[in-house]
């Protein structure tokens, strides 16, 4: 019993003490440059034209975040707006959901 109590108190201890520590990571909020549609890399409007026929571009932003850049396309067809991620390259990541709109 007296092992066990022992143990209980150096986790606790441990415990305690890595709730003690600061937080050191660095939060950069992201860096956001609007692009020219005309200054996108081909294979980006390439993709877009022949995965999103119909759909026109309507603006860029150039993301800069830890060294690593991306690029949020915003296309619209009708009523319809989708937002899609490229990476520095110019290939497809991701699409971002919808914001929900507020009333």
């Amino acid at each position: 019993m007296k092992k066990v109590l022992v143990v209980f108190v150096l986790i606790m201890t441990v415990l305690a003490v890595n709730a003690q520590t600061p937080d050191t990571t660095i939060k950069v909020s992201p860096v956001r440059t609007s692009v020219l549609v005309a200054d996108l890399q081909k294979d980006i409007t390439d993709n877009i034209a022949t995965d999103y026929v119909g759909y026109t571009i309507k603006e860029a932003v150039k993301v800069e975040e830890n060294d690593v850049v991306t690029y949020e396309v915003v296309v619209v067809k009708e009523t319809t707006t989708e937002t899609l991620v490229y990476d520095n390259a110019g290939k497809f990541l991701k699409k971002l959901l919808p914001l929900p709109v507020k009333e």
